[in-house]
Formats: C-alpha cells, structure tokens, sequence
C-alpha cells in the first residue's frame, strides 16, 4: 500500500507476491491512482527494492533504480528496524487491517480481480470516512495538500525491464537469455550492463547506450548490426579463422576440417567463434586424440555443433567402431552461406 503524507490518502491493493514485477507494478499503479508523482518514495527494506540495505548508503535495484527515474521520483529506503521512517504507511497498515480487511474475512474471492475491486469499494470508503478530530476526510485533504504538490505523470508508462551484466564474447556479441546481441566490437572482452524489456535488449557501456536490438526468443540464433562489426571479417580481437584452423590442424585433420565447415557455415564467420572455440577447448578435457574421433564421428553425421561432438565424448562414442558411410553434404549453395572452402589456404 501508499500513503501521501499531508492527507493520509490512501491506496491499497493485492498481488500473487513481494517479487520484482509485482512491486514494480504496484508504485505504477499507486502513481496513477494518485494521478501524479511525489517528489520522494520512502519504501521498505524488501529484496525487490533494495538489493543491499545500508544506514547511509543502500543499494537500490537496478529495475527499480530505472523506474523512479523514468518518473522522476527520489527514492530513500527507510533504515532497518526504524519504522518511524515511514510511519504514515505503518499506520495505513493498521487502519486498512480494520477498515478493509477485516470487512472482507467473511466473503470468498475466487480470482485476483475479484479481490482487488471488493478492496478498491472499501477504499474508496476509506478516503472518504470524515476523520474523527478534523474536519473533512482524506480526500478533501488531498486536494487541497497533496494534489497540487504532485508532479505530472510522465507522457508514456514505464516499461519494466529487467538488468543483468554481461561480458561481451571475442564474437562481439552478448548472450542473453541463450540468443546473441553484437555490440560494437571494440568493447570486446568488456563487461556492459543489459537492459531487457518484453521487446527490447539495450546495451549499456559506462552509463552509454551503445546497442538497442528487437529481442528475440531464438536460441542459439546471432542478432547482428552490420555497424557493430569490425572493418576485416577476418579480424576479431586476437581471434581470426586462420589462426582457429591452424589450432585445429595440431588436432588432426577431421578436427581441421569441422572447424573450417562451422566457419563457413555461418553468413559472418564471427558468429561461429564461440562454438569453434568450446569445440578446442573439448581437446583439454577428453584429449585431442579422442577430439579427433569424435569430430570424424560428427562430420559423417553432418553436424558441426558443439553440442553434439560434447555429446559423443560425454557418451565415448567416438571409441566405438564407425560405421563405413559417406559423410553428410552440408548444405552450402545459399547465398548467405560460405563454405569450408572459403577458408583454405592462400584464399
């Protein structure tokens, strides 16, 4: 629940939890109800809001951090254990315990909705009982105190978002809930700061949106801004194709081949550094000779993916007879689509 300071105005209402989604919506909702913003939210100490309470310096969530600032709003946590930092809501607590919960302990309620406009008619009821000492009730209070002294609502409503950190990849891109966002290449190896919306993924570097992509539920799938790449194709930070083949080839040549295959077979080769890369590395924990079996095994099935040699070794079957068949064409005639050929020496 909210109370505005000056009138005891009052908003109330439930929701399924305390989690982030629910508390975001709920100040939203509270905002809009009022009609306005106040210049200052004084909240509890919950998870939701406050990632790490502090006496003189707390740490608010990121979300929540973006929705204050979205309206404009300051937030102070109040300190733990002292709850006359916010007693006008302790006292809300109480009276809306008396005047709204206890008048629903009898009735049944079999949905949320159901719930929220039985309490949003005792509220109204609240805001307008007169108050037993001065004159008025809450509501005239309010607009002659509060109202006037609110900020306007922002033109458009916040958005919730999530944040997280991610380290961008030699491939210049991130990884966000299993699908690849770039990002400009030079930031490679650098930690940025995502924001994740139902329809968005930006990117932030040093407080600087430095990518906005349409977010997509693919995975496994590369989201790529032509300008994000760098100048050579062939240039990644310290990683090129010719140096992932030149690693390969120490393995064997069925290892060499796979790699070559898994660059050609993506439209920018940088897409596949990743994969290519957990393919080698595979040499470190199985040993190179059994990588090379498992990676004669994978190109007789027609697969490249690091998925799948991870599979044959975790299951040994690269120790098992292979079966005399021809391996697999994969499909290299598109346009987008360059070819294990592409990378062969002296091109």
């Amino acid at each position: 629940m909210a109370v505005l300071g000056a009138s005891n105005y009052s908003y109330a209402e439930p929701t399924w939890s305390q989690t982030l989604p629910d508390w975001i919506g709920s100040h939203i909702r509270a905002f809009e109800f009022f009609g306005g913003v106040p210049e200052l939210v004084v909240p509890d100490n919950l998870k939701s809001g406050v990632t790490k309470a502090h006496r003189y310096d707390p740490d608010l969530n990121p979300t929540y951090q973006d929705m204050a600032a979205h309206y404009g709003v300051a937030v102070v946590p109040a300190r733990s254990r002292k709850p006359r930092d916010k007693a006008k809501v302790e006292g809300g607590v109480l009276i809306v315990e008396r005047w709204i919960l206890a008048a629903l302990r009898h009735r049944q309620h079999f949905s949320l909705g159901q719930l929220k406009s039985s309490i949003r008619e005792l509220l109204e009821k609240l805001n307008n009982r007169p108050f037993r000492k001065l004159p008025g009730c809450r509501r005239d209070h309010f607009e002659q105190l509060d109202k006037p002294a609110l900020q306007p609502l922002p033109a458009e409503r916040y958005v919730y978002a999530e944040w997280k950190k991610a380290r961008v990849h030699i491939d210049y891109h991130v990884d966000i809930g299993g699908h690849y966002y770039s990002v400009p290449h030079a930031l490679i190896k650098k930690e940025v700061e995502v924001r994740i919306t139902h329809n968005t993924i930006e990117c932030f570097y040093r407080g600087n949106r430095i990518a906005s992509h349409p977010r997509s539920d693919q995975k496994g799938r590369h989201t790529t801004v032509a300008a994000h790449m760098p100048e050579s194709h062939r240039q990644s930070g310290e990683w090129t194709p010719k140096r992932l083949i030149a690693w390969a080839a120490k393995t064997g040549p069925a290892t060499e081949k796979l790699i070559r295959t898994a660059l050609g077979a993506r439209k920018h080769p940088q897409q596949a550094y990743r994969s290519c890369l957990g393919i080698l590395r595979l040499g470190k924990t199985f040993g190179d000779v059994r990588l090379e079996a498992a990676c004669q095994r994978a190109l007789t099935l027609g697969t490249c993916r690091y998925k799948n040699i991870e599979s044959i070794l975790k299951h040994r079957l690269d120790e098992q007879p292979l079966e005399e068949q021809q391996e697999l064409a994969l499909p290299d005639g598109h346009d987008n689509i360059r070819g294990p050929a592409y990378y062969s020496e002296g091109v």
